[in-house]
């Protein structure tokens, strides 16, 4: 956003007002200060939903950026909200995300979601139907079909949108564009992600105990679009990641971090078809355990997309978790770390290979003894991932369409859907019909116009799941 007056939105709705009182509260920035000084009237006004954890390292970044202020904040949990009450005090304070943008959303212009995984598409849906500009935490969606609605509705309403893969904004993932769209790995046919995620309880049933509700959390609200069930310990904050019903697993932990690599270089979009294994836990000898509502402790799969604009064929994306890796390239030195340890990134072209870690950093080719250097071609983003934030709270500022973000909803949205395809094939492996397996050593095929498996129907009940009542998400096409 300009300084200028006449070249804001929010300066013009004062100015509209034409009141006494709005004119002596809008102190021109000239009065305040010099060159480069920003004016309260000229910064961002921006809404947390979900402000403690990651939620409140998100709002604090958009508010050092020196062009955002937190104007309210919304959480379920007294107790994750302290640290964002305590830093912004002036902040407006609500539990309900619903009665915040009810009462406040003629102050509010951008709106940070930062809460489970199964609140992320409902949330965000609300803010952007109301005109609100969204940034929202990866995966951007906890379904399929919810990750198609937040694509269609950014278009729709015009607002500017960024997922929080904020490895997306560093140099990594540019300079391995560029070395690809330069030659020097040839056509890239396979890639490799893997992670060492699952670091919370998978495998495992849900817990009999009976536990009391923390009087800081409102636990109704924390489940929303969830069915409803007994508070448990040790679900909120973070454990549930492995549970079905909220979190997306591995994929939705890390999968945006580590498939942004490969969908910006290769031009990757939707996937034709996947398949996956899971690992499996014995709770007896030669007894398999069958826990529907938990996460694996491990998996691979394997998705194929078709050839793009970037690549003479298919692509095969192989993704892997709980510790499984793939083979190391031999043009890597055996004292050499293979990714950053516990993740990492291959591409196999025709002429050679790239590594890099998480966040696309620390790219490199191989044999590492490589050092080829290119013409930088793509701008870089200052502050590299700390910058991520301000490059969304400045292109709000400037309006829809007006500077490019590194993760909008156009790319962000297909990213998410890819790896909750994956999620998809996981599920169909793991699901037991009449004490077997039949979604096992299936290759899952995808029609994406009607976003439905074509050869293994049981599957399609995770693509839109069931939405507790009063909580359903409705959106039209």
């Amino acid at each position: 956003m300009e300084n200028n007056s006449n070249k804001t939105s929010r300066r013009d709705f004062i100015k509209t007002a034409a009141t006494a009182a709005a004119a002596f509260m809008i102190v021109p920035r000239h009065v305040l200060g010099g060159n480069g000084f920003t004016a309260p009237s000229d910064k961002l006004q921006v809404a947390g939903i979900g402000v403690g954890g990651k939620g409140f390292s998100d709002i604090n970044a958009f508010h050092d950026s020196g062009k955002a202020d937190l104007a309210f904040l919304c959480d379920v949990d007294d107790r994750r909200a302290a640290g964002a009450l305590k830093r912004y005090p002036k902040a407006k304070y609500y539990k309900d995300y619903r009665e915040m943008l009810d009462k406040e959303h003629k102050r509010i212009e951008a709106v940070s979601v930062s809460t489970p995984d199964h609140q992320h598409a409902i949330q965000a849906l609300a803010a952007m139907q109301l005109g609100k500009h969204v940034y929202v935490q990866k995966p951007l969606t906890h379904d399929v079909w919810e990750a198609r609605a937040l694509t269609h509705a950014a278009k729709k309403y015009k607002v500017v949108t960024q997922m929080g893969n904020q490895g997306a904004s560093n140099d990594g993932p540019r300079f391995v564009r560029e070395w690809y769209e330069a030659g020097l790995i040839g056509d890239v046919h396979t890639v490799y992600c893997w992670t060492d995620r699952p670091v919370w309880p998978s495998g495992i049933a849900w817990p009999t105990g009976k536990a009391e509700i923390p009087k800081e959390l409102d636990w109704d609200l924390w489940l929303g679009t969830a069915p409803y069930k007994e508070y448990v310990d040790k679900l909120v904050p973070f454990n549930w990641r492995g549970w079905w019903d909220y979190g997306t697993g591995a994929l939705g932990d890390m999968g945006c971090h580590l498939l942004e690599v490969p969908f910006s270089t290769l031009g990757l979009t939707y996937v034709q078809d996947v398949q996956a294994t899971v690992g499996s836990v014995y709770v007896d000898e030669f007894k398999r355990g069958y826990f529907p509502e938990s996460c694996p402790p491990s998996s691979h799969a394997t998705l194929t997309f078709p050839k793009t604009p970037r690549t003479n064929g298919p692509v095969t994306l192989h993704w892997m978790d709980g510790g499984i890796q793939p083979a190391r390239p031999d043009e890597l030195g055996p004292n050499e770390i293979f990714g950053d340890g516990g993740n990492g990134i291959l591409l196999v072209g025709t002429k050679g290979k790239i590594l890099a870690d998480t966040y696309g950093q620390n790219a490199r080719l191989l044999p590492t003894s490589r050092k080829e250097q290119v013409a930088q071609k793509y701008a870089r983003v200052p502050g590299q991932e700390g910058g991520h934030y301000a490059q969304w709270v400045e292109a709000c500022q400037a309006g829809y369409g007006k500077k490019e973000v590194s993760s909008p909803f156009e790319i962000a949205g297909p990213l998410t859907e890819a790896l909750l395809m994956a999620n998809l094939a996981i599920r169909g492996a793991d699901l037991r019909i009449d004490g077997k397996y039949p979604g096992r050593n299936l290759k899952l095929l995808w029609d994406n116009d009607n976003m439905r498996v074509t050869n293994f129907d049981n599957v399609n009940q995770y693509v839109k799941r069931n939405y507790r009542q009063g909580w359903e998400m409705k959106y039209n096409f």
